[in-house]
């Protein structure tokens, strides 16, 4: 990756983090990721040892993750919200070093922490010398597994350098997608900003004062936001261009992007931490058709079900079998419709609901209902039923309280009047509190 800091040397003056209100520079970047390589090589951080590095987005992480990279370590990004417990992380993956920043993401405190691994793929990428970045998956579909990347292969995807833009990492560092983000940003020598916590307010007020252009984030964050009508308590102007993605997006929530956000760029993306983030282009008829692919990547249907081919493909999994064919496809899981080089993703095979042999997507009925009034945020899953096999569940978060079965009364009479009546919700249920997760991402459970 010696290209990305050579690239980083063409612009030393240009600001490349916004860090809590700090401007660090890419000259600020280079000094930082030397000051590091020297305490790696004082430490005796070898190459191919396994180093944790606990912290959130801040030009120190940052820099340390590069540094690593270049000294040839394989690289263990977590946060204080990983997705799965720490222990069970290092129990996967080994450790060597364990790196804890500090709460401002600044100091760091490095300390040698064997855990033993005998991983056979880690062992045979090691013999390669390459760095690597293992990540885990969320095991929302089961057991967590423990991703292992080669880090070099990672950042190769963006030696194209496109134009420069001031964003926010949305998804976290831990997370593929937040890996992605932030390389896409500095690779093209744009600004990162970064915020202490990703609630609306917080980022409504960092594009304000930065004039951010780029806010990636998930359909459930720009519901939230749309119920919230926050932002129209902030000057949004500087955006360009929001993208979203990790989940379906609702047609109703894009229907009030679009008014919300006339002018702007409404671009949905799609990507697997097994395989990478493809290029994406949204059809410009607001709706949620998107084109995939782009270099380095293959896509086919199966059964309504879309597979990928990837160039930036993960090396495997640390603690379960390859999910990759004997061709390289890998099944992601997502059922689609095709129209033309469009895809339409429906959602996961595993959240698709079974009433009496009908299939029901979750992202559809909660679309329908995010419509209907009083209705802050839904959502849909199926619970076990006797004779049908399945029944469509709606959890509601309410703006303003109100009896269940007014709530109900209205849910039914919408949905009747736009779906067919096996995907009308059979029960109603009130919540308090959010639907998703701390990573933004819709929770639907019994």
């Amino acid at each position: 990756m010696d290209w990305l800091i050579d690239r980083f040397r063409t612009e030393p003056n240009r600001c490349a983090f916004i860090h809590e209100g700090r401007e660090v520079t890419y000259g600020d970047v280079l000094i930082t990721i030397a000051s590091f390589r020297t305490r790696i090589d004082a430490t005796g951080i070898s190459k191919g040892d396994a180093v944790v590095v606990l912290g959130d987005y801040s030009p120190e992480v940052f820099c340390l993750m590069l540094a690593l990279a270049q000294n040839g370590s394989i690289v263990i990004p977590l946060t204080k919200n990983s997705v799965i417990e720490e222990s069970v992380a290092l129990d996967v993956s080994g450790c060597d070093w364990y790196v804890e920043f500090a709460a401002d993401g600044i100091g760091a405190t490095i300390t040698p922490r064997v855990i033993a691994s005998d991983n056979a793929l880690l062992a045979s990428f090691r013999e390669r010398g390459s760095p690597g970045l293992v990540l885990f998956s969320s095991g929302s579909t089961g057991k967590p597994k423990g991703i292992l990347h080669d880090f070099n292969q990672v950042v190769e995807k963006f030696r194209k350098q496109r134009q420069a833009v001031v964003a926010i990492p949305f998804l976290m560092i831990d997370h593929f997608g937040g890996i992605n983000t932030i390389l896409a940003i500095t690779a093209s020598l744009g600004t990162v900003v970064t915020v202490s916590d990703r609630s609306l307010a917080k980022i409504c007020g960092a594009i304000e004062c930065f004039k951010v252009e780029l806010l990636p984030a998930t359909p459930s964050f720009l519901t939230l936001l749309m119920a919230s009508k926050l932002h129209s308590n902030f000057d949004l102007s500087s955006l360009k261009r929001i993208t979203y993605g990790t989940e379906v997006m609702p047609q109703s929530t894009l229907d009030r992007l679009i008014k919300a956000f006339p002018g702007v760029n409404l671009q949905q993306t799609y990507g697997l931490s097994e395989v990478g983030v493809l290029r994406s282009q949204s059809r410009n008829d607001g709706s949620l058709w998107v084109r995939i692919g782009g270099e380095g990547f293959q896509t086919k249907i199966v059964n309504d079900v879309l597979w990928i081919k990837s160039e930036y493909a993960m090396v495997g999994y640390l603690n379960a079998p390859s999910e990759f064919d004997a061709g390289g496809w890998f099944n992601t899981q997502d059922q689609v419709e095709v129209d033309g080089e469009y895809f339409r993703i429906l959602g996961r095979v595993t959240d698709l609901i079974n009433v009496g042999g009908q299939k029901v997507y979750p992202a559809e009925v909660e679309s329908v209902i995010l419509d209907v009034e009083n209705v802050q945020d839904v959502a849909v899953f199926g619970e076990t039923h006797n004779l049908l096999g399945q029944i469509v569940v709606a959890k509601i978060v309410l703006d303003q309280p109100e009896a269940v079965e007014n709530v109900k009364r209205r849910v039914r009479q919408a949905c009747l009047a736009q779906l067919a009546s096996f995907k009308v919700p059979a029960k109603v249920v009130l919540a308090e509190g959010v639907l998703h997760s701390t990573r933004q991402k819709k929770i639907r459970r019994e």
